[in-house]
């Protein structure tokens, strides 16, 4: 008996060391630039860096594996996490859509939000959409190509709040929780109600989903909550007191990227652990997270407010005279708030046959006073975020494959 308990304890410890993240590739690659990164290298806990690097390593049938390398990864130490918490509200909607299983009910269906709680929005039209109907699919679109708050918001009322956190736990994302929409104050009661949504073919009414209210808690032991040395209040006062994080959203980098991953190679994944989505549904995410600002005719944007890098924080840094590389796609989610930038992306270059998956979180809030809209995003957050993309992007060029990657199903014609 004792053997046998032995020979477990030793299969599991081996398993568990398989798992471990490479922790130090990273810091010697930065290390290797300083002319690029001694600048938050000497501040890591002030920049609040924290990276996660996936190699993808194909079999001769195309299949992936992966090896992960890491840098600073604490999924206990708080950061805001801002709009990459959208990515999985899209996927949970399709999610719910195909789950509902009710005949004449997709994406394109006409939606309806209504209004059962103070300080809820309802939404009868939507004029960024050409026929002026408010539907998910082009509510997924506006997330996927701008963040678009409202978009997600509306995301977030469908699903309901504690159906999306029982999906985080589902995927194994114990480590985050979804509380609340965005850029709308949204807390305490009114983030745990959400609107009643009504679903329409032309006049038909096709399905009615009911106001929603999630009496659930979701506590997390987390350091890093309070911080800084002042915020401004929304009133536009400035108070003289460290700014609290407590009770918002987090979506860890761990979390981040186990979401893209299972997103983008449901292959690598048991059929019971992959995304409840359809064909349909991974080709409208691919083509909108990979999608230009510039390059969308519905909605259409203004290149002045959204340039082509908008939304592009890896590899281009967002810089809006950025040369693009024409070979080259990326498939993301970022966010920015709070002087933290985020972003989680799968990499891809056709003609080279590289592919990677890259997530990081830098902040810069050399003041201490939060919520006032003066970040050094510029000067230290940007080009930290394109110089780590490019860097990882250079050492997947060396890199050496024993079998070279298809990645036609990523490749997208862009109309």
């Amino acid at each position: 008996m004792q053997k046998a308990i032995l020979c477990l304890f030793l299969l599991i410890s081996a398993k568990a060391m398989a798992q471990q993240n490479d922790t130090t590739f990273i810091k010697q690659l930065l290390a290797s630039k300083p002319e690029l990164f001694s600048g938050v290298l000497n501040h890591p806990n002030q920049n609040e860096v924290q990276i996660m690097y996936t190699q993808v390593n194909r079999d001769k049938n195309n299949k992936p594996s992966f090896k992960t390398f890491s840098y600073r990864l604490n999924p206990k130490h708080y950061f805001y996490p801002a709009s990459t918490v959208k990515l999985a509200a899209v996927i949970f909607a399709l999610e719910k859509i195909n789950e509902l299983k009710v005949p004449g009910l997709t994406a394109y269906t006409t939606m309806i939000t209504d209004i059962a709680f103070k300080g809820q929005t309802s939404v009868t039209a939507d004029t960024s959409a050409t026929d002026g109907k408010p539907t998910l699919a082009h509510y997924i679109k506006k997330v996927l190509l701008t963040s678009d708050n409202d978009a997600y918001n509306r995301l977030f009322e469908f699903i309901g709040r504690a159906e999306i956190n029982s999906k985080l736990k589902k995927y194994g994302m114990t480590e985050s929780r979804i509380l609340n929409r965005l850029a709308i104050g949204d807390s305490g009661e009114s983030e745990r109600n959400t609107n009643p949504i009504r679903f329409y073919n032309g006049e038909k009414l096709v399905y009615s989903k009911p106001a929603q209210y999630d009496a659930n808690n979701y506590p997390l032991a987390l350091s890093n909550l309070t911080v800084g040395i002042g915020y401004m209040d929304s009133n536009e006062q400035l108070v003289n007191k460290p700014y609290s994080f407590a009770n918002k959203n987090v979506f860890t980098i761990q979390d981040q990227q186990s979401l893209m991953k299972r997103l983008m190679m449901p292959e690598a994944y048991p059929t019971k652990d992959r995304f409840h989505l359809q064909p349909e549904d991974y080709q409208l995410i691919y083509t909108y997270m990979s999608k230009l600002p510039t390059e969308s005719e519905e909605p259409k944007y203004d290149a002045k407010e959204f340039w082509p890098t908008y939304a592009k924080m890896l590899f281009y840094g967002r810089e809006k005279e950025a040369v693009l590389a024409p070979n080259i796609r990326i498939f993301n989610k970022y966010g920015d708030s709070y002087g933290f930038i985020i972003d989680n992306a799968y990499i891809v270059d056709f003609k080279h046959k590289v592919e990677f998956f890259l997530t990081a979180v830098v902040q810069s809030n050399e003041d201490g006073i939060y919520n006032d809209g003066k970040y050094e995003y510029e000067t230290v957050c940007y080009p930290f975020m394109k110089n780590l993309g490019r860097s990882i992007y250079e050492h997947e060029l060396r890199r050496k494959k024993k079998y070279q990657p298809n990645l036609d199903k990523y490749s997208i014609t862009y109309q």
